[in-house]
């Protein structure tokens, strides 16, 4: 697997950038902006700590320490089958936040869902009941506003007819589905494996935009997300939806965070277009895109969601936002649809966010998550620098 600067936004130059590095000496913090880099780890110690000022950007030349950083080797030096522990590569851009996820916010991927409920996650089935689905539903929930009286009254005809579902009541339901994907610290970044379990049998990426935001509920600036999914294993039952979402390397986040600026602005995350690729071995290809801004709920509402009065996160939170679409083309018979197969190379890219690939191992076979807020925290300690 090769990374070079096409994973780097495209006008990198002229934004403003926060990024996690591993070096030698333990995890460094860096702000980029201008095309220089700056150690910001001197005075915050963690990327967490970092986003609790209030504007992260005017941090970074008045408090970062210059650095040089080869942003060329750098990146060639992330692939995980290149990778030289001496020299310098990159992590996930976040380190003590917690790893949140919202489902079911785009209507594709909810009725994505629905169709595997159907199925009782056996994939052969996926093609007759997408089928059904779409006769029965279509695509004009898209217009509905979650918890409007209109998607109260599609409920209401849903239900009648025997076809209303869990996921359709998060889907255009007053409540948004926030759930843990991971544990702090056990996100992977751009370069690394990503892990789908063994025992599934149908399994897929989901290209996100994450937001990152900050103890007060601030949304300091957006990454992208590769929240991998096991399909079959929460289609049997919703309670196995942490069995289906939080396995070893099974979330990706980079390659670094996008702070928002005068150039950038969540307005320009609603804009935004995701592409996924995907290449296999086996000489698969899969080239999808969808918008951001075709979401059901506006991401500040899912954030107001999952932070506030009723719960808070003190060290901060990312929130993956749910995937704009879930890759449904034929890979094998047809009627199959689409799962992983190990060495898939995963790209999940916009413009103004660059491109996050990951390659795809077993769970048991990626290496196995070590490096946890006891080992950050001691590496910190050793260098002599802040930890909250």
């Amino acid at each position: 697997m090769r990374l070079d600067r096409t994973c780097l936004p495209a006008d990198m130059a002229r934004g403003t950038f926060a990024a996690r590095i591993m070096t030698p000496d333990g995890p460094c913090v860096v702000g980029l902006i201008g095309g220089a880099a700056f150690d910001m780890t001197p005075m915050w110690g963690t990327m967490s700590r970092w986003m609790e000022a209030e504007t992260p950007t005017a941090c970074i030349r008045t408090r970062g320490v210059p650095m040089a950083l080869d942003l060329d080797a750098l990146l060639a030096n992330s692939a995980h089958d290149a990778r030289d522990p001496a020299k310098p590569w990159l992590l996930a851009p976040i380190d003590l936040q917690a790893v949140k996820a919202a489902g079911v916010t785009y209507v594709r991927s909810m009725l994505e869902r629905v169709i595997e409920e159907r199925c009782r996650g056996d994939a052969s089935l996926a093609a007759a009941v997408r089928v059904e689905v779409r006769e029965i539903i279509g695509d004009d929930l898209a217009a509905l506003v979650p918890g409007s009286a209109e998607a109260m009254r599609v409920k209401a005809a849903l239900v009648e007819k025997g076809w209303w579902s869990q996921y359709l009541e998060v889907g255009i339901g007053p409540d948004a589905e926030i759930f843990t994907k991971c544990a702090p610290m056990a996100a992977v970044g751009t370069g690394s494996k990503v892990g789908v379990h063994p025992n599934s049998q149908w399994s897929n990426p989901e290209p996100e935009a994450v937001m990152v935001v900050n103890s007060r509920g601030r949304i300091q600036g957006v990454t992208l997300g590769n929240d991998v999914n096991l399909r079959d294993v929460e289609g049997r039952s919703a309670l196995l939806l942490g069995r289906a979402k939080d396995n070893n390397a099974s979330a990706a986040l980079g390659p670094m965070i996008r702070l928002f600026d005068e150039e950038f602005t969540l307005e320009d995350v609603r804009q935004a277009e995701i592409t996924l690729t995907i290449s296999g071995r086996d000489g698969f290809a899969l080239d999808e895109r969808g918008a951001v801004g075709s979401i059901s709920r506006d991401p500040t509402d899912i954030v107001g969601q999952m932070i506030g009065a009723h719960h808070q996160y003190p060290d901060g939170a990312v929130l993956y936002l749910g995937t704009p679409f879930s890759p449904s083309k034929d890979r094998g018979a047809a009627g199959m649809g689409f799962t992983h197969q190990e060495g898939d190379v995963v790209r999940v890219s916009s413009p103004q966010l660059g491109a996050l690939v990951n390659e795809v191992d077993r769970t048991d076979e990626c290496p196995p998550w070590v490096f946890g807020t006891g080992a950050l925290f001691a590496s910190l300690t050793r260098r002599g620098l802040p930890r909250a």
